[in-house]
């Protein structure tokens, strides 16, 4: 495999010794850390790969993001797209919490359309769905 080398600056290796010695990241974060720190060294791209259990690519799209936007780009994931949560944890606990109380009258326990229909009913949920309902359950219980 073709060893590309990669030059920290002064600033970054000392940044990059705080951040992995320090707080609490994502495992993604930290190896891409430990690859940014290991290419400086002059650690072949093989053993990389293998010690951190990482591919190629993975470990080359490091070394690009690095060039192209510097420590903070290459370690950080870019925000992704896709719709907000549409209900907050308290409305989640609220569903959950109907769920562990007693079904209606004349029920042995709660169905999930049952429930969606009480949910419906409280304020701030009235636009919950059944699928919505299941998954927030699936989830906490």
């Amino acid at each position: 495999m073709k060893q590309t080398e990669l030059r920290l600056r002064e600033s970054d290796r000392l940044a990059l010794d705080r951040f992995r010695s320090k707080g609490v990241h994502l495992a993604r974060e930290v190896n891409r850390a430990h690859v940014l720190m290991a290419l400086d060294s002059g650690v072949p791209e093989a053993t990389i790969c293998q010690v951190l259990g990482l591919g190629r690519t993975a470990l080359w799209r490091t070394r690009a993001a690095y060039r192209q936007g510097g420590m903070e780009y290459a370690l950080h994931d870019e925000p992704r797209s896709g719709q907000p949560r549409k209900y907050q944890t308290d409305q989640e606990a609220e569903v959950v919490a109907l769920a562990c109380s007693a079904p209606p009258g004349g029920r042995k326990r709660w169905s999930i359309r049952l429930l969606t229909a009480a949910a419906q009913e409280r304020p701030g949920l009235a636009s919950v769905n059944r699928e919505t309902v299941r998954q927030m359950l699936k989830k906490r219980l």
